[in-house]
């Protein structure tokens, strides 16, 4: 089904595969090829896309300036504060603001429709595209109006993929953003580029997100693409539309991925021309002999339908393995799910057997993954002229954007699914992040949404709520929805699949969405909710630091749910101060307690009063340190908090994760090696130290560690940085930074980008 080389390989005229192995140049030779591995990787259609938008004098160290860029409604507010406190006057670049995660402005008060009031007003004052509520989410409207060939687009969301139009995304933290409004540049090392290789077609009934899991499940746990661009070739690709690659390709995050871009072909072309900008397309191929730091073997025919059990998308199975081996591997899954959980919660899935076969509760087919035409319109015919019965079971659907809608509405697709007894809804992201349709305590529900990490649906572990989530493929899960809630797989259901042809309606946008692009009014007010606030005041980083451990999380992996809260938290997001109250709410209810005590010890010092309201442990802690070190005094020393975690960071791309331990004064992350590069990068720009422990050490809260000489380390490019934990005998520790640009090294000195971008 799937083969992952251990080797880099040599791709051939865009099918014939080399392994780069011991005989690769003799092959090579043998056909008369005289390519040196070096120019082979420039061939990569990555490598010419990343050449193009490179303004640096080299293509090791990166400085990209993005082409376009999009925004939803948890993300824009907090990018526009900081960039206009930044210095922003007018957006450089076309800039999205979408409204599809805090659509139901009924939670929170009028909170959520501020934030969209202020996205409109801030569209007309800088330049910006401004698309309302329910009209479509953030990457379909990208994919029918953003995206070209070639380019590249930046987005404030990790789901930020549109390689399968040709086009290199990546979805980054808020400060990314920022910098790009303010005229500077994304700053990575070149990226490895492994190649996707598909071949052959999916047999029938086998939707994008089988072959999308399978993929996750083999290359998430190795690593295998991790911070690397994933590029799609092969005859596969040609057998597969426009809307099942795209239907893969959002799902590439969930493998670690940079980003991703796939060959072009007349199926492209057609996208673009169905959405009225043929302009846009362009063939892209890698050259005749291209080189790839991996490759990824996949026969598309071998793909059967999969699901990802709870809590994690790589958790995979075929669905057949599943109902073969029900008992043992829910049981498995209950296992490995009451580690990961914590709070007085009771998680089972094997009450859900009846009779032998595991019964769901609910299904949905949304977002930027599920609620794509073809994916509905193969439910909807699997799902005609039955019903999904009135038991527990319901079933919803989103269609992705309004012009999506409105074709179903057209070609009676939508009255076929409203007969079945299921829901049709407005574009929406709320299911994919804990904001629409939250099963029933211990409910399991199937998806064809994006994750299914814990409480992304919307329960709360510590309120005593359980629910958990399976992500499946929209056919899959209209089988289910035929036998009224009893897991099938698609391939199970003899069905004839209509596929009715796609019309675009560009009017709707035309008379909806507000396009400010070029015309910004510098007169225009900003209109500010009572619940959106100003950033607050960020200090410089100190000559040392005093850590007080806030947190210890030994999962393998931490997710950026569990660092900060999806769901009714979202409604915050303008507030940092408001926001910050939820940190790590669910996974460490003590958290927040822990650092506003080092907090308050560290506003009195920045007020001139060492130890003003310190608690008594930390006085011998400054006695100890002092004795030790010459020098060491209130001035010249900070105190803030951290967390310890094994590998966080893992999902989305919300700089909150990170800015809401900012703003309750944590100075640091210490953890074996982070699961993305966007929350690192997000743990940088709000002035974090990205420590890297390789070491194993049995951390406790209310640890001090203490880290003397950090600013000059910072500045100076020191590799291994002495930390020493003072509460267990000076236990000596080596910490690392890693990579970090002169840029990156300023903004932590500096305390956070809005101080760099001041200063």
């Amino acid at each position: 089904m799937l083969k992952l080389y251990d080797t880099g390989a040599y791709l051939l005229n865009g099918t014939e595969i080399v392994p780069d192995n011991g005989d690769a140049d003799a092959v090579l030779k043998q056909k008369g090829i005289n390519v040196s591995k070096e120019e082979a990787l420039k061939n990569t259609m990555a490598y010419g896309i990343l050449e193009k938008h490179n303004t640096a004098d080299n293509m090791d160290d990166l400085m990209i300036k993005f082409d376009k860029m999009t925004s939803h409604d948890i993300t824009f507010v907090g990018i526009i504060q900081t960039a206009r406190a930044s210095g922003l006057t007018e957006f450089p670049i076309p800039y999205v603001l979408t409204n599809c995660h805090n659509s139901l402005c009924a939670v929170g008060g009028t909170i959520n429709e501020d934030d969209h009031m202020f996205g409109l007003s801030a569209a007309k004052k800088y330049g910006g595209i401004y698309v309302p509520p329910h009209q479509a989410v953030i990457h379909q409207f990208a994919r029918e109006e953003l995206a070209e060939c070639g380019a590249m687009i930046l987005g404030s969301d990790s789901h930020t993929r549109y390689g399968a139009l040709g086009t290199m995304a990546i979805g980054e933290g808020g400060g990314e953003l920022a910098k790009q409004l303010l005229g500077r540049t994304y700053d990575v090392k070149r990226p490895g580029v492994v190649a996707i290789y598909l071949d052959n077609e999916p047999v029938k009934g086998v939707g994008p997100q089988d072959v999308a899991l399978a993929l996750i499940g083999a290359t998430f746990k190795a690593g295998y693409v991790k911070n690397k661009v994933m590029e799609f070739v092969g005859p596969g690709v040609d057998k597969l539309s426009a809307d099942y690659r795209i239907g893969i390709d959002v799902m590439t995050t969930e493998t670690t991925c940079l980003s991703s871009i796939w060959k072009t072909d007349d199926e492209t072309k057609k996208w673009y021309d169905i959405h009225y900008r043929p302009e846009a397309y362009k063939e892209l191929n890698p050259g005749a002999v291209a080189y790839y730091d991996g490759l990824v073997y996949v026969d598309l025919a071998k793909i059967k339908p999969m699901i990802a059990m709870p809590f994690h998308p790589s958790n995979v199975y075929t669905i057949e393995e599943l109902k073969a081996n029900l008992s043992d591997i829910l049981h498995d899954v209950e296992e490995a799910g009451k580690k990961q959980l914590t709070g007085n919660v009771d998680f089972k899935l094997t009450d859900k057997v009846r009779d032998g076969k595991l019964y769901v509760d609910q299904g949905i087919i949304a977002g930027c993954a599920g609620g794509g035409y073809e994916n509905i319109c193969d439910a909807a015919d699997i799902l005609k002229n039955h019903f999904i019965g009135n038991d527990e079971f319901t079933l919803s659907v989103y269609p992705a954007s309004t012009p999506i809608m409105m074709q179903l509405a057209k070609n009676g697709k939508m009255a076929e699914l409203l007969e079945t007894g299921a829901i049709v809804k407005t574009a929406f992201c709320g299911p994919c992040f804990g904001a629409g349709d939250t099963p029933a305590n211990n409910a399991f529900s199937i998806r064809h949404s994006t994750r299914n990490f814990p409480n992304r649906e919307g329960s709360k572990i510590q309120s005593g709520q359980i629910a958990s989530v399976a992500l499946m493929d929209a056919r899959s899960i209209a089988a289910t929805a035929v036998n009224k809630g009893f897991l099938t797989a698609a391939t199970e259901i003899d069905c004839e699949y209509t596929h009715p042809s796609y019309f675009f309606d560009k009017n709707i946008y035309d008379n909806r969405v507000y396009n400010g692009w070029g015309k910004a009014d510098k007169n225009a007010e900003l209109k500010l909710g009572p619940n959106i606030k100003d950033w607050p005041e960020m200090v410089a980083l100190t000559d040392n630091l005093l850590l007080k451990v806030a947190s210890v999380i030994t999962d393998p992996v931490t997710t950026t749910d569990e660092l900060i809260p999806s769901g009714e938290t979202s409604s915050y997001r303008s507030n940092p101060l408001g926001l910050a109250e939820f940190t790590l709410s669910r996974k460490d209810p003590e958290y927040v307690g822990r650092a506003k005590a080092i907090q308050v010890v560290e506003r009195a010092r920045e007020a001139g009063t060492c130890f003003g309201k310190s608690d008594e442990t930390m006085k011998p802690v400054m006695e100890a340190i002092k004795a030790k070190f010459e020098g060491v005094n209130c001035e010249n020393t900070g105190y803030g908090s951290t967390i310890y975690a094994i590998k966080p960071g893992d999902g989305s791309a919300r700089e909150q994760a990170a800015s809401c331990q900012k703003v309750l004064g944590g100075w640091a992350n210490i953890a074996k090696e982070y699961a993305t590069k966007r929350y690192r990068s997000n743990l940088i720009n709000w002035g974090m130290l990205p420590f890297v422990l390789d070491e194993d050490f049995a951390f406790d809260n209310d640890d001090y560690v203490f880290v003397p000489g950090i600013r000059e380390a910072v500045l100076n490019k020191t590799e291994v940085i002495k930390a020493y934990v003072v509460n267990k005998d000076m236990k000596e520790l080596s910490l690392k930074l890693g990579d970090l640009t002169d840029a990156e090294r300023d903004i932590i000195a500096k305390g956070c980008l809005i101080n760099y971008y001041r200063a």
